[in-house]
């Protein structure tokens, strides 16, 4: 890495960092790559930030955040090969993918715990585990609520250890690409455009900084910023968008992962918030109008508290279990918040229906827990404090803080995680050549996944991508004059816009970043949440495609606020990210997909969840016909969809289409919202096993078997 050099670009002198490598991101998986790389002789990295200190990784957890790896103590067995077909079998999952998220899971928790990190082990040094969802072993593993803050923090420390120079304050822009030198053809990185948002607009320091590289490791974490309702901390926002515009394909963007979660604090509220059998109260938007709801669906007593207690470590929304499930809970609480516009909370102070708990009406399952933890007496938050203080002490804890012995939690069904994400291949990389979408911005799981498999996930693909730079990408940036050419129009391009969006404000338009942040988000929440249907899907489509059209018109933003002229940037990424997985969803209802993983897409010639249980349930629930669905059933593990996006004025109506892609809605004029496209692939199988041992040494030693 050499000291930024001024250079004279779009007719304007910006600064521009060289280097070999730049990691946009610094949550753990950000942090994990950065350190890999000066591990494997790759010191020729820099990061990038929005905001250091902002980011699910080191703001997100649970009751009790869970870490996935391979079972490393006790008598049960384990293997390579059974942890990948664990992963595989969530469904629309690339095998290659699941081998080496199973393979790398030991080598990269043994890392983070010779880092710090103190992931509880016995006397005898065993890393003890714990069955989570989707879990057929006891591979899971947590230091509490905050396993990756605490990842984070050790991984931190390790990174500045190295030396690492890290780029504070800055949005991301664009990606900078070029064709590809290789055989394959395509395009390559070349560079990244950012803002920086401590440096004021109007001054005379430039606001602008580029970087001149070989390689981006993209750390950005999910596109939170498309979803109001949701439990990604503030200041995560994600930036696929820049990704999508650059040619990066998406893989499985259909698949979210939504919950309950408290919003004021955002916070999951899984766990033993639920098994200690809180109240659930809804009121008016003024917090009046005060009424239980889930007797009105659920009469049976003790079914409706058991359904609750399952909430606990069947928390996502599951749509397997909403038929005749827990699940149904999460229904309930939407059909409140969106469909009735009320405010729904949990209330610990009281036990549900009547004044005392009548432990006797509970599942055998529920009251055998809570029996073994000592709580069948008193109220919820009596029997929380005795189960898990801290996760009562928690809440006293966070701004705002909410005290449970005095008033009620207001929570909603939120969006959590993106299981899908940015086209990763083996190694990690993109389409783009040079291009590492890792964490919770590439997508490499599928429909389901096993709880905590996303923080391997993000060490995995992390570690990675590092050997495939540190052994495969080694060249030096392109030259000053191939950079500055590529760059030229990306920063003019910037420059044009918020040229435009200042010049309507000057003019006395009113900004309006703020406004379209908020409704882009609650556009999303309200069509393409956790319950979708065709309809929604293209309500939400049309609007979305009109704010895209129309925003180098549309958006107004001050010059003199540095908040605003970021937004300019952040609404258009998050606008482009909404616009492809609005198309993207639309595509999957088109290729004929029903309601699977965290999400219910509405079916007029589907069932409603059902009074009983199991398959004897034939009495349906009095809910909206919005709830009608028909299951999945793993119609479509076997195929991915994949997106990618032409932006306006790169095809001109008639061209044909790259071959295997289809345009969900076939345009006769050009676009200026640019084009959709998407493909479906037959998933990649888990790799054959290649063990015998000659063989792969001599690979090893010729080029580490990394190619």
């Amino acid at each position: 890495m050499t000291d930024p050099e001024v250079l004279r670009i779009a007719g304007r002198e910006v600064p521009v960092v060289t280097a070999n490598t730049v990691v946009v991101g610094t949550g753990s998986a950000g942090f994990c790559a950065a350190d890999r790389l000066w591990e494997f002789g790759q010191e020729d990295v820099v990061m990038v930030a929005d905001k250091v200190n902002a980011g699910a990784s080191r703001n997100a957890g649970s009751d009790k955040q869970t870490y996935y790896k391979l079972t490393l103590s006790g008598g049960d067995g384990d293997s390579v090969r059974e942890m990948a077909e664990t992963l595989f079998s969530g469904g629309a999952m690339d095998g290659d993918n699941a081998l080496a998220e199973a393979a790398l899971s030991a080598r990269t928790f043994l890392h983070l715990c010779d880092l710090g990190v103190p992931f509880p082990q016995n006397r005898y040094g065993e890393f003890i585990g714990y069955k989570t969802d989707h879990d057929p072993r006891r591979r899971a593993t947590s230091v509490g609520p905050y396993t990756s803050r605490s990842m984070v923090e050790q991984l931190e420390k390790k990174v500045h250890r190295n030396g690492t120079r890290i780029y504070d304050e800055c949005r991301v822009v664009d990606i900078i690409t070029r064709p590809s030198a290789g055989p394959d053809g395509g395009t390559e990185v070349t560079g990244l455009l950012v803002l920086r948002t401590d440096v004021p607009h109007d001054g005379a320091e430039s606001p602008y900084l580029l970087f001149r590289c070989t390689n981006i490791v993209y750390a950005t974490g999910g596109p939170a910023g498309i979803y109001a309702t949701r439990v990604f901390p503030n200041g995560q926002w994600g930036a696929s968008g820049a990704a999508y515009r650059a040619g990066v394909h998406g893989k499985n963007l259909t698949e979210w992962q939504f919950g309950l979660a408290s919003i004021k604090p955002r916070w999951n509220v899984s766990g033993t918030y639920m098994q200690v059998l809180p109240r659930f109260v809804s009121t008016d938007a003024d917090g009046n109008d005060e009424r239980e709801f889930l007797p009105e669906a659920i009469p049976d007593y003790g079914r409706m508290l058991s359904m609750v207690f399952l909430k606990g470590y069947q928390w996502p929304f599951d749509i397997r279990k909403a038929l005749d499930g827990s699940s149904l809970i999460d229904l309930l609480v939407y059909r409140e918040t969106v469909l009735r516009g009320r405010r729904v909370f949990l209330d610990f102070r009281t036990n549900p229906v009547q004044p005392e708990l009548d432990a006797s009406a509970l599942s055998p399952e529920a009251h055998d827990y809570l029996e073994r933890a000592g709580v069948l007496f008193g109220t919820p938050i009596e029997r929380l404090r005795r189960m898990n203080e801290p996760a009562y002490q928690f809440y006293l804890d966070k701004n705002p803080y909410v005290d449970l012995e005095k008033e009620m939690l207001e929570i909603d069904v939120c969006a959590q995680h993106n299981n899908g994400g940015l086209l990763v291949d083996t190694w990690w990389q993109s389409n783009v050549g040079g291009f590492f979408p890792v964490g919770e911005a590439g997508g490499a799981h599928g429909v389901y996944r096993p709880g905590g498999a996303a923080l391997n996930s993000g060490q995995v693909g992390a570690t990675r991508a590092a050997q495939f730079i540190a052994t495969r990408r080694t060249d030096d940036p392109a030259s000053t004059e191939e950079f500055t050419a590529a760059a030229d129009p990306v920063l003019a391009g910037a420059l044009d816009l918020v040229t435009k969006a200042t010049e309507r404000a000057a003019a006395g338009v009113p900004d309006n970043t703020g406004d379209l942040l908020r409704d882009v988000g609650v556009l999303m929440s309200a069509k393409a949440g956790p319950v979708r249907s065709p309809h929604s899907i293209h309500e939400a489509l049309v609007e979305v495609h009109d704010w895209l059209t129309r925003y180098e018109d549309l958006v107004t933003a001050d010059a003199g606020s540095r908040r605003a002229v970021n937004r300019t940037f952040l609404v258009r990424d998050i606008l482009t990210t909404a616009y492809v997985y609005l198309s993207a969803m639309a595509d999957y209802v088109a290729h004929g997909g029903q309601s699977r993983g965290s999400v219910l897409y509405t079916d007029p010639e589907g069932s409603l969840p059902q009074v009983g249980y199991g398959p004897d349930a034939e009495t349906e629930l009095d809910l909206p016909e919005l709830f009608r669905f028909t299951l999945d059933r793993g119609a479509l593990d076997e195929e991915i969809q994949e997106a990618a996006w032409l932006p306006g004025g790169t095809r001109s109506p008639g061209d044909g289409l790259p071959e295997g892609w289809s345009e969900p809605e076939p345009r006769t004029a050009e676009d200026p919202a640019g084009r959709p496209l998407f493909r479906w692939r037959p998933r990649r199988p888990i790799p054959e096993d290649d063990d015998f041992f000659e063989n792969v040494w001599r690979e090893f030693r010729e080029h580490r078997n990394i190619y």
